[in-house]
Formats: C-alpha cells, structure tokens, sequence
C-alpha cells in the first residue's frame, strides 16, 4: 500500500518534534514543509531531504502531499485548514486547534463533507502511561472516580523575559488557548462535555510597555459527574504536569511531562504494616516506571522521551485510522476537539477584558535603529535611547513590540534579515543601528548562512542606505577563559576557533569580517556583554550553568571565581553611548561590570534577597565534555547526522569564566561608570529583577 504523504505547514520550534513522530510513523513519508520565511522552510527541509515551499498554493499545485500538519499561529489554523480540507487533504491541526467552538465545528464539518479526516493535535493524549491510565479506569481499579486534579505548573519564561510580541501573549485569553486545551483535553476525554463553574486568575505580572497579564489561573469544572480542578502555574515553580484521579478503591497520578502513571490502592494489612504496605507499594510504582522511561531513552539514544512519544502515539493513531479507512479514536476527534473548544469558550467568557495602557499618538521619526530591539538588551537599549533623546526604529518579525507606552518614539518595522533591499530600505534615513540579532545553529555552515551571512548583510544594507554607525553585539564567549592567570582586555585575541562551540566561533566571525569593514563607507563598532542580569531577564541564565527546572542547577566548574556581570541599565547605557562619543569608532568594547558575585554567590544572594532555595550542584568540566564526546560518538557514528560539532575540553573551561577581565576601556573611552557597589548591584540584579514572576 502506497504511504500517506505528509507536509508540514510552519517550521517553527514544534515542526521539529512532528517531523521526528512523522519518520518513526509506519505507512508515511514526510515529504515537504511550507513556511513564509524561505530560511526557516529550507532549513527544515534540507534538515529532512523534503521539499520546502514558501507558498501553500505552490505546495498544493506540486501534488506533493495527501495530509498535512497545520503548525502556524492560531489565528491561521481556521482558515489554512478549510484550504486545505477543500483541497481533499487530511489535516491534523495543533492545539488550539482554533480561536473557538464555532470555528472548530466549521472545520469538522468540512472534514466530513469532503470524506477527509480532521485531526486535533491534543499530543499528551498519545502517551502510553495515558493509555495505561484510562485502561485501569476503565477496569475499575480506582472504583468510582469522585474528584480529578489536572495541573500544568511550568514556568512560561516569556512572560518575564520575553519576547513580548508572541501570539500567547498579545491577550491574557491566548495564555489560556495556548495552555488549556493540554488539560481541557485530558477532563473531556476521560469523564465527556464539562460545565465550567468558576474562573480566578491571579499573580498579575506587568508587560513592557503597559498591560498585565495573569500567571496563575484556576478553573473548577463538573464533567460526567467528577469534580475537577484545573490548575495554571506559570511563575518560576517546580514542574508539575500531571493528572490526579480520586476514587473509591484507589488514587491514580499521571506525571504527562515524564510519562510515568502510579497507582495507590488500598490493602487489607493490619495497623502495623499497613503504611509499610502503601509506601512500598508507591515505591515500587515509582521505581519501575522510573526504570522503564530510562531504559527506553538509552535504548533508543533518547529518540523516545515522554514529549516525542506523545507525538508518536498521536501520529500513529491518526495515520492507522487513514489507512484502515476508519474514523480517528475518540481522543483525537473533531467531536472531542469540539468539546474542547467549547469549555475553553465557556471560561474565557468568565474572564475580564484586558485593560491595556492607551497608546500616544505621536508620529516617531527615528534616526535609531535597532535590529532586535525586542530582546532583553534591547527592550533596555530601545528605552535608553528614547530617554536619550532618540527616535527609535525597531526590526522585528511582528507587527508590534513591547513599546506601546512609548509608541509617539518608537514604531515597530518587519523586514526579512535574508533581504537585503529590504533591509537597505527600512534603514532610510536612519544614522545609527545596532545589530543585536543572533542565531543558534547546529552546524557550522548554517552559522556562516544564518549569523555570518546575515551580519554582513546588515552591515552592507546600513552602508548603502548611508547609516553612519554600526554597532554590533558579539560576545565574551568568543574569548578562550579558562586561564585563571590571564587577565583578558579588548587586545586579547580570541584564540584557535575551530575546536570552540558554534555559537563562540561565529560571533568572533562576525567581528572579524565587519572589522574589515571599518572606514570602507561605515563606521564599526564592537560590543561584548558580559552576563547580563536585572529586570526583564530570566532566572535560568545558561551563562551560569545547566539549569533543571527553576529549582535547580549545575554551574559549570566548581563555581567560586568571580563572574563577568554586568546589570541590564549598565549594559545599555554602554551601548547608547557608543554612538555619542566620536572615539569610539572601530574600537570594541567588553561589557563587563564590577567584580561582584561567583556563581555561588549569586544563587547565596538569591536565596538571601528572594527565599529561593535553588538546588546548586558543582558541574565537573571534564564530565561535561565526557558526556558530549559521547553524545557526538552516538550522533555522528550511530544515527548518522551530518556536520555536527564537537567543543574542546578547553572551551567547556571557558563556560566557567574563569579568567578575569579589565574593564578599563569602556571607562576611559565612553565614560562608562558600571554600577561598583555590592549592596546597590544585588538590589538590581536580585531584588528588583523579578526573576520568580511573583
């Protein structure tokens, strides 16, 4: 029988995870992927060997797919997946899989009256523990079920740090339809249609540039009888995605974020050995399903963790069906995606409008742009310039950043960092830009296309459209600093690069090539933050180590040398002022504060300012790099993937920081005057930095 081809539409951060479910899929053939930007289809594409459209209408006339997986933001899913269902195709869409019941229902109907199957991305409900769940239920193991707790506490890192201007956070509604149809979908498919009965939402964080947004979120609802309670957390907390039933005869916990299910039943032991019976029993739960998930990551070189598996099961049931010409399990259904839609329209109803800061209405006419300029450093930078003075013209992939409340100075452009004419032509009458744009790549040529590439492109587009200065952000990874005797300034030359990560090696790339620059038409300058940290910026900082969860982390080495931070105020008004001061021109500066706090230090400091008792571990270096040779083995040798890069044991020791900087040139060339004293540096970087959420 011929295999089901299958196209993906959007290529963002989830098409990866289909892709990998799709080519595990018996009786399929991943076969192309459709996304706007060329890069981000090409990349997928050429990641797959499929084809990469960057037109829908172009990928439907090629006859290149009988399905596809809609993966775009949710406000396109409605009417791509009518094109598509119209175009006889399968469609399996993402949650949500619409902005509501009615649009929901339009889309099943669709399906049916043209002999196509609809298909709701509700993936957790693929999990084999899930399965397991429903079949004890359904053998009556828990007894009759009364109460049912379904959780998704797991930080939403976006609210706190950004970027602002993503789907789930231009309304506090879409925090619910990004997140709630996971738990929706679990209460409707075990116990049918809920009636919501309340709403409370709490822990309101304030956004950039005006508004709040809720960060807890708490909904009881009655389905088939069972209570149940639905429970947002999305500050900085412990992980906790599970679902909690409460019966007659026994207690059942599904952990859906690590695929184990443990079930407490009563026994008839006397008094005594009664507790010793119930605990045993929960550790022996634990111990197996702990056992069974960590051998069938290291059987399958961790090709099978609990979030790629629940796109397996998803899959596999969608194209079964497909191919045995029946309709999908219940689980996956328009019916059950109806239900789902209709709950969430029902809370949303409860929940009280938005009440956003007006906007000024003043025309900005900048002479600033900051490519970036919605990051961390940028959202600061943009604002320091506007203090400054400045008009700000901000690139960014949306339509809107986080400047409402300053929007009579700042307007927000989209151009394709891949367009130079376009680049040259949002750069009209622009006198100074700065470049804060970076890429994260996995294999070297991609870095000369996506960070190289597209810096020089940047920096051509400014000389032509007659910008005076470029201001580019590198980065003090560039430097080989695992000398503890090697006090590094601007003169230190970065070192060998080939056996550094990709990410160090290209940023210093980027430097050299737009050095050569300098003086050809533009002026260069180069800037290098240090770890920077304040408000806006994330509690799980990867500059200070391996992060599992918000409670807990492996700082890379042994963590007592001092750090290379700098706050988030200091590190903008280092940048602002490298365009006011002449001097600056062609030098580079290292952005590095005070020396301050050791990793240890840091996280004493947190603990002593917040009460967040952060579980820090010392993270051997040669582990680390032991630990990647393996992984590079396995990858390159066991599952044949190309272009990978493997770091040297000297730039794990760099991560650490270890040798020291002077930050004398910054000082004596910009005037910069970084924050010296300890107790004012912990208030920024800590107290006020709001790294909890709460």
């Amino acid at each position: 029988m011929a295999k089901t081809r299958v196209g993906l539409i959007g290529a963002g951060y989830i098409a990866s995870w289909h892709a990998d479910a799709l080519r595990a899929t018996q009786g399929v053939q991943f076969s192309a992927v459709c996304d706007p930007s060329a890069s981000a289809a090409q990349g997928l594409a050429d990641a797959y060997g499929v084809q990469a459209f960057t037109d829908l209408d172009d990928m439907l006339a090629a006859g290149v797919v009988d399905a596809v997986h809609i993966l775009t933001p949710p406000q396109l899913h409605h009417p791509l997946a009518l094109k598509c269902i119209n175009a006889g195709l399968h469609v399996l869409v993402e949650k949500p899989v619409a902005l509501n019941a009615a649009e929901t229902r339009e889309m099943s109907e669709a399906a049916a009256a043209r002999g196509v199957q609809f298909t709701a991305g509700h993936n957790f409900l693929g999990l084999p523990s899930y399965q397991r769940l429903k079949s004890a239920l359904a053998e009556g193991r828990l007894g009759r079920v009364s109460t049912a707790e379904i959780t998704w506490a797991f930080p939403f890192a976006a609210l706190r740090a950004g970027p602002f201007s993503i789907w789930p956070l231009r309304q506090s509604r879409n925090l619910l339809l990004e997140l709630g149809p996971h738990l929706y979908a679990f209460m409707t498919d075990l116990f049918g249609p809920a009636e919501i009965l309340h709403l409370e939402t709490g822990k309101e964080i304030a956004l950039p540039g005006g508004g709040t947004r809720p960060q807890s979120w708490r909904i009881t609802a009655k389905a088939g009888g069972v209570d149940v309670t639905l429970t947002l957390s999305l500050v900085e907390t412990h992980d906790d995605r599970s679902v909690v039933l409460r019966g007659s005869s026994g207690m059942a916990r599904l952990d859906y974020a690590n695929d184990t299910l443990a079930i407490a039943r009563a026994n008839s032991s006397d008094l005594v050995l009664n507790p010793l019976r119930a605990e045993l029993a929960q550790s022996w739960a634990h111990l197996r399903e702990g056992s069974r998930n960590a051998a069938r990551q290291l059987a399958s070189l961790n090709q099978k963790s609990p979030y790629g598996l629940s796109f397996r099961g998803l899959c596999t049931e969608t194209y079964d069906a497909i191919r045995e010409g029946r309709a999908p399990d219940a689980r996956f259904s328009g019916a059950s995606a109806g239900h789902v839609m209709a709950a969430l329209d029902a809370t949303l109803a409860r929940l009280r409008p938005d009440h956003n800061q007006p906007r000024p209405t003043g025309q900005p006419k900048p002479d600033v742009m900051v490519i970036g300029g919605t990051g961390f450093i940028g959202r600061a930078l943009t604002r320091a310039l506007v203090a400054r003075g400045h008009d700000v013209r901000v690139l960014s992939r949306g339509a809107s950043g986080p400047f409402d409340d300053i929007a009579d100075h700042v307007e927000t452009v989209s151009a394709s960092l891949h367009d130079e004419d376009a680049l040259r032509e949002a750069m009209r009458g622009i006198t100074y830009v700065y470049n804060l744009a970076k890429s994260v790549d996995t294999t070297w040529q991609a870095a000369l296309e996506n960070d190289v590439g597209v810096s020089l492109r940047i920096a051509s587009a400014a000389r032509d459209a007659g910008v005076r200065r470029l201001v580019y952000t590198g980065t003090i990874a560039s430097y080989d600093m695992s000398d503890p005797r090697q006090t590094i300034t601007e003169d230190t030359g970065f070192g060998p690069l080939e056996a550094r990560n990709i990410y160090a090696r290209s940023k210093a790339e980027c430097e050299r090539r737009l050095t050569q620059m300098h003086g050809q038409g533009i002026e260069i300058v180069i800037a290098r933050p240090g770890i920077v940290v304040g408000h806006g910026g994330p509690l799980q900082h990867w500059g200070i180590g391996r992060w599992h969860g918000a409670g807990a982390v492996r700082i890379w080495g042994h963590g007592r040398n001092i750090l290379p931070f700098v706050l988030i105020d200091d590190c903008a008004e280092a940048l602002v002022r490298m365009i006011e001061v002449d001097e600056a021109a062609g030098q580079s500066f290292n952005l590095v504060g005070e020396p301050m706090l050791s990793a240890r230090g840091y996280f004493d400091m947190i603990h002593q300012a917040l009460g967040a008792g952060i579980r820090v571990s010392p993270g051997p270096l040669w582990v680390f790099f032991a630990t990647e040779a393996v992984k590079y083995f396995l990858k390159s040798r066991v599952l044949r993937r190309k272009g990978l890069n493997r770091a040297s044991f000297k730039d794990w020791k760099s991560r650490a920081h270890f040798s020291p900087f002077d930050n004398a040139r910054p000082k004596a060339v910009l005037g910069w005057q970084p924050e010296a004293d300890r107790a004012r540096f912990v208030e920024r970087a800590i107290t006020q930095a709001n790294l909890m959420g709460f």
